[in-house]
Formats: structure tokens, C-alpha cells, sequence
């Protein structure tokens, strides 16, 4: 398969899935999309960590999870700039065929997904990090976290942002740099009393 066949594919299953929506599904997938909404959590789940694991450990896990951030959203624009694969919202083609665009364009280029690498190497450090409490077990948090991911990651579909191809390395990237982030976090803890 050629990478023209690959992108072809892409673009068609991007715009079936763009299509698939009802009266409440444009505003669930705007909100999990819109990045200020969720710093709440943010400061909530660092608040936890502090008070779960102690705040030697919780500053080692805090530090694990902003540098997960810091290299996927890093990361994330250097691979835009250097693949320079235009968004969906900003080729003629997909918006011709009747993409949905549910929020502003931003940027010229979409690959790979920001959000979703940063859902899911936050997902994935901040999970691991609460396994650090051995008094609790977590499986609701890390439930709710991975579901959080999923959503933030396939609602840059809906809105017509990201083509399925760029969420799928998106979540990828995050995950391998947040399991990175968070082993080397484990292994610091570790030598914490």
C-alpha cells in the first residue's frame, strides 16, 4: 500500500466518522476538545497526588507529568512543522466532501495530534503515579482517565481538526512518552524515604 493509499483511506475514514452526529454530540465533543476546561482536573489530580503519596513523591510525579507534557506537546509541533500535513479543516478536498468544521481552524498543519498525545501521556503518567499509594486501589481513576483521553483524542475528529491517522500516532507518541516519563518518575520515587 502506497503512502497516497494510506492517505486516501485516511481522509475517507476521517470523514465518515466526522459525519456521525446528533443534536447533543457537537457540544460533548466541542467540550472535550476545549483544553481550558479541563485545568480544574488538572489541579485536582496533582492535589490528590499530594495528598496520597506525600508531597516528596507527589513533586516527582508533578515533575514527570508536566515533562510528559512539555516533550508531547514539543514534540507534537515539531513533527507539524517538519511533516507539514495539512489539517483537514484546511484541505479543500475534505471540506468539498463535507467536513464538519465545529470549531476554529487553528494552525495549518495537524500532524500528529497535540491533544492526543498529551491525553494519553497524561493518562498514562498520572495513572501510574498513583500507583505509588499502596492503601488504594485506583481503578476508577484510571478508568475515567483513559475514557477522558479517548474522547479529547477522537474529538479532534468530530470538530474537524485532526484526520484518524494523526490521533492514532497522537495517542501512540503520548502513550510511550508518558510510560517513559512515568518509569523514570518510579524509579526516582524509589530512592525517596
Amino acid at each position: 500500500m502506497s503512502w497516497q493509499e494510506i492517505h486516501e483511506f485516511d481522509q475517507q475514514l476521517t470523514l465518515t466518522l466526522n459525519d456521525i452526529h446528533c443534536g447533543v454530540t457537537d457540544y460533548v465533543m466541542m467540550f472535550f476538545s476545549n483544553i481550558p476546561v479541563w485545568i480544574p482536573m488538572y489541579v485536582i489530580v496533582a492535589g490528590m497526588l499530594f495528598w496520597r503519596i506525600g508531597w516528596k513523591k507527589a513533586l516527582i510525579a508533578t515533575a514527570s507529568i508536566a515533562l510528559t507534557f512539555l516533550f508531547c506537546d514539543q514534540l507534537a509541533n515539531f513533527f507539524k512543522e517538519g511533516i507539514a500535513r495539512l489539517r483537514p479543516c484546511h484541505d479543500e478536498f475534505m471540506v468539498g466532501e463535507g467536513l464538519r468544521i465545529l470549531e476554529g481552524k487553528g494552525g495549518l498543519y495537524g500532524f500528529f495530534s497535540g491533544h492526543a498525545s498529551n491525553s494519553f501521556g497524561f493518562a498514562v503518567s498520572s495513572s501510574m503515579a498513583f500507583k505509588n499509594d499502596k492503601r488504594l486501589k485506583y481503578r476508577g481513576y484510571s478508568a475515567w482517565i483513559f475514557f477522558w483521553a479517548i474522547m479529547v483524542s477522537i474529538s479532534r475528529i468530530f470538530v474537524g481538526k485532526h484526520y484518524v491517522g494523526d490521533v492514532t500516532v497522537g495517542i501512540i507518541i503520548g502513550t510511550l512518552i508518558g510510560l517513559a516519563c512515568g518509569f523514570t518518575a518510579r524509579w526516582l520515587m524509589k530512592k525517596v524515604k
